[in-house]
């Protein structure tokens, strides 16, 4: 399976285990693809890129993901409240068939989104891993 596969599939499932993100986004409030017709709260893996570093005859990957955190009212509060569990989450990620051996937490960016007024919070994450 490839190192995107595995990396997002134990994210989303760590993300939708976590009681504290849960209780803010509702049972069904993670999702690995944009959702369609679905009203925020939610999180959603807007980008995940992949770079190869490998070191020392290794295979190595560097992820770089980006989560969107969608509130349900203008305030940057649930937002940043879920960016918050998300970051969590992140960094002590494990992931079937892969070591992680890096989890930074990059930066979390905030905007008010003009067409519909809610709240976003971007949070960068990187991640370094070889197969396990």
């Amino acid at each position: 399976m490839h190192p995107i596969s595995l990396l997002q599939t134990a994210l989303v499932a760590a993300l939708k285990a976590d009681p504290a993100l849960v209780t803010l986004t509702g049972p069904d409030g993670v999702f690995d693809a944009a959702p369609t017709g679905r009203a925020p709260p939610y999180v959603v893996i807007a980008r995940h890129d992949l770079l190869i570093r490998d070191a020392d005859a290794a295979p190595g990957q560097e992820h770089r993901l980006q989560l969107h955190c969608w509130g349900d009212q203008p305030s940057r509060k649930r937002a940043l409240d879920m960016a918050e569990r998300v970051v969590a989450v992140s960094l002590a990620l494990t992931a079937p068939g892969l070591v992680l051996t890096h989890r930074l937490h990059l930066r979390t960016d905030t905007v008010i989104d003009e067409a519909t007024g809610l709240a976003r919070a971007a949070v960068a994450i990187r991640v370094f891993s070889e197969a396990g």
